[in-house]
């Protein structure tokens, strides 16, 4: 039986498959939001915020990642991941959705130690406006 008819199972996927997306495993949450809409459209608003909070918390992690790195792992982030965020700041984490790109976005502002609570907020509001775009569509 396909996962995403039922609906408690289907919600869980959506969630699952947005916390992987916005870790370094290489899966399209968007693919699984937008079936999950295509079957149940009356819960679009549910599945789109439940998407953005998982997500979210996958980039946290990474976020949380990027914390632990010592100060000599510095040469091994990606340039310019650390020279957006240096620039921008906290606010260059509304694009942590970006694949790959984001993943080194939300290390980077993790390793400067940017505030988790600006980082948390730029990222989530990237998110869902990524996944208001996929349920428009």
């Amino acid at each position: 039986m396909n996962v995403l008819l039922d609906p408690d199972s289907g919600l869980a996927a959506v969630a699952a498959a947005a916390f992987l997306a916005a870790t370094l495993v290489p899966l399209a949450s968007e693919a699984v939001l937008f079936a999950w809409l295509r079957l149940h459209p009356e819960q679009a608003h549910l599945a789109i915020a439940l998407a953005t909070l998982a997500n979210t918390a996958g980039g946290m992690t990474s976020y949380l990642l990027g914390r632990l790195f010592p100060a000599r792992a510095q040469a091994k982030l990606e340039p310019r991941a650390l020279a957006r965020i240096r620039r921008w700041g906290a606010a260059a984490t509304f694009f942590g959705w970006l694949p790959l790109a984001g993943d080194a976005l939300l290390v980077a502002a993790g390793w400067l130690r940017l505030s988790w609570l600006a980082v948390l907020a730029f990222s989530a509001a990237g998110r869902l406006a990524r996944y208001a775009a996929i349920a428009a569509l």
